[in-house]
């Protein structure tokens, strides 16, 4: 029995990969040149979400700011769920609404790229943050499920909505690490062209 139950977190997650491949491969491609056109201009890409999102935003900027599969400099990227003095700061002084938002206030410049991260859409501090952006003429990517929810609504023409087509969190989730992987490599592909083993 626990074999199987197993096995259909596998089937499960491979199949919302293989459905969100089409929906999701233009907009990764959109998000891919919009990212690369700011680091190109000497911008940076500020990272938010919570809790699993939150290991995500971390593990984006991780890659740009270390490599992901070849050898480069680094590239300018900051996760805002890392600073717990300033996250606890905040969310003590004002509210947990601002925990990202005050911080895409003081680092954020028009050209940056936030990169916003929701399963549900629905992240009250993630909006704030998108919020915060868009005032400081920023553009976002961001990455939800489901729906699209709240955030879906907010973005402009000019920002990129990375949706994944499933309703469970964890399926979600999977497919945003893989998005976070193909955001990476076309990062990588667009700087120094061609595959990483040629």
């Amino acid at each position: 029995m626990t074999n199987q139950r197993i096995l259909s977190h596998f089937h499960e997650s491979a199949e919302i990969k293989i459905q969100s491949a089409t929906v999701l491969a233009q907009p990764i491609a959109q998000a891919v040149e919009l990212m690369f056109s700011a680091l190109s201009n000497g911008n940076k890409i500020l990272a938010c979400g919570n809790g699993g999102s939150a290991a995500d935003a971390q593990h984006f900027a991780a890659e740009l700011v270390g490599r992901f599969e070849r050898e480069r400099f680094p590239l300018p990227a900051i996760s805002l769920a890392t600073d717990t003095s300033i996250l606890t700061a905040v969310a003590n002084d004002y509210s947990y609404r601002e925990i990202f938002s005050k911080q895409v206030q003081a680092y954020g410049q028009a050209g940056d790229i936030l990169l916003a991260i929701s399963t549900s859409g629905n992240s009250a501090n993630v909006m704030a943050a998108i919020e915060a952006a868009l005032e400081r003429e920023m553009r976002v990517v961001a990455l939800t499920g489901k729906t699209g929810g709240a955030i879906g609504k907010m973005l402009t023409d000019a920002d990129v909505h990375i949706c994944v087509p499933a309703e469970r969190t964890a399926r979600i989730q999977e497919v945003h690490l893989l998005t976070i992987h193909c955001l990476c490599d076309g990062i990588d592909v667009a700087l120094f062209g061609g595959d990483v083993n040629e």
